[in-house]
């Protein structure tokens, strides 16, 4: 889940990814979806492409679990958090990248009304 978020906020394609590690694709979509386990030395080469510490993809990792022996942990459930998604990634970027407040202001307004229904104004 960690290498999908990150790769997405850089924007960075699975295929430029997997280019990057000299894997296909479909490997970098087995890690992703934790179909594969990754192992350390590609977390650590992972971690370069991806302009992170190691230590990132372990955030959140429950002490407890690394105690439960030999079995696989169980599989993640969905977990739909439309902040995550490319769309709204590249949205709050570009609304950041608005140098003029009123602007940024103006823009918030015109969403809120497509929110509630509304029309351009």
């Amino acid at each position: 889940m960690r290498v999908r978020e990150r790769r997405a906020e850089l924007g960075i394609s699975q295929e430029r990814l997997a280019a990057e590690l000299g894997l296909t694709f479909q490997q970098v979509q087995k890690y992703e979806r934790a179909a594969n386990r990754i192992s350390a030395s590609r977390l650590y080469h992972m971690s370069k492409v991806l302009d992170v510490k190691p230590a990132f993809f372990y955030d959140g990792y429950q002490e407890a679990e690394a105690h439960r022996g030999f079995a696989e942990p169980p599989a993640e459930t969905f977990d739909f958090n439309p902040m995550r998604r490319r769309e709204a990634i590249e949205l709050i970027k570009a609304f950041w990248s608005i140098e003029k407040p009123e602007l940024r202001a103006t823009l918030l307004r015109l969403a809120r009304s497509f929110a509630e229904g509304g029309e351009l104004e």
